[in-house]
């Protein structure tokens, strides 16, 4: 147990106190080199967690930015918030390409497919809409109309749009084919995330429990508690190699659980307020929280 606690991000390493009010978001980019972070302040934020430069600002938003998404290729991302549009940027020139409008409620995720040519974004309006990236054309090439309650998080892979509904249930649309598949959870769905080797589903619910679904099946492979989650949309992640689970709670503590075991590693006193996100490195056992406290955290093994 010691020697598995010492390899986790444990550390706080450094503190980002740029945003002004509640930060909802924290991305890394693929490579792991740069962080986005959104929040109350209407701002999108570009920093180095090793250095904590904000490197670069993205105005725009009407009102609060709640998610993010980054390409493969780090040269554009996506962002959505109370304003009910969802923003296409170029990172480096800092402006739009493009804004998807045609939800009618805040919207609460958005996400890439693995080529950055198509964008989902998931709504309060219940709705979830795709975009084409490539396309002038601001309407959606299609809308999915299956949620019964505001559509909070989504996770997209190339083909496929898995979805966390106020509804309970996760959601799994399978674009090409046609095909939908429904899991009740029973509580409201905040969090959805696909592992690794993209057999599983995590999914966080307002019953302060984090579910590992299976994907083939929609079994429950195991279940993680401890954290409080009845209120807040806390975005839960799995480490990059999947050996763990990582959240967010509403104590202001970041939760560490052993995938298999199932069993609760550690706890860390994060933040003064409810820790909404973790993000962790693509590569390194790294991650980033941020809160309600209007901090972003960059965190490391005490090793490092």
């Amino acid at each position: 147990m010691a020697s598995s606690v010492e390899n986790l991000p444990i550390e706080c390493k450094r503190t980002f106190n740029s945003h002004q009010g509640p930060v909802h978001i924290a991305r890394y980019n693929t490579s792991g080199d740069y962080v986005l972070s959104g929040g109350q302040d209407r701002t999108i934020r570009l920093w180095n967690p090793e250095t904590g430069l904000n490197i670069k600002t993205y105005t725009g938003h009407g009102k609060e930015v709640l998610d993010l998404s980054v390409t493969q290729d780090h040269s554009r991302f996506a962002s959505c918030g109370g304003d009910r549009q969802v923003y296409y940027w170029d990172v480096s020139t800092g402006s739009t390409i493009r804004r998807f409008e045609g939800h009618n409620q805040r919207i609460n995720a958005v996400g890439f497919n693995w080529e950055g040519t198509v964008l989902a974004s998931g709504s309060y309006d219940t709705t979830i809409r795709l975009w084409d990236c490539r396309s002038n054309s601001r309407a959606p090439i299609q809308i999915l109309e299956e949620p019964k309650d505001s559509v909070t998080s989504l996770h997209m892979t190339q083909y496929e749009i898995v979805s966390g509904s106020a509804d309970g249930y996760i959601r799994t649309h399978d674009i090409r084919m046609g095909v939908l598949i429904a899991d009740l959870i029973s509580h409201p769905v905040t969090s959805v995330c696909i592992s690794g080797d993209n057999n599983c589903i995590l999914a966080s619910s307002l019953d302060s429990t984090i579910r590992l679904m299976d994907r083939e099946n929609g079994g429950l492979l195991n279940d993680f508690k401890g954290h409080e989650n009845v209120s807040y949309k806390i975005h839960s992640r799995l480490s990059n190699n999947d050996a763990y689970v990582i959240s967010g709670s509403e104590d202001g503590k970041i939760y560490i659980w052993d995938l298999l075991e199932g069993n609760l590693l550690t706890s860390l006193q994060a933040h003064s307020n409810v820790v909404t996100c973790v993000s962790v490195h693509p590569r390194h056992n790294y991650m980033i929280s941020t809160s309600v406290d209007g901090t972003v955290k960059f965190w490391k093994p005490a090793s490092t």
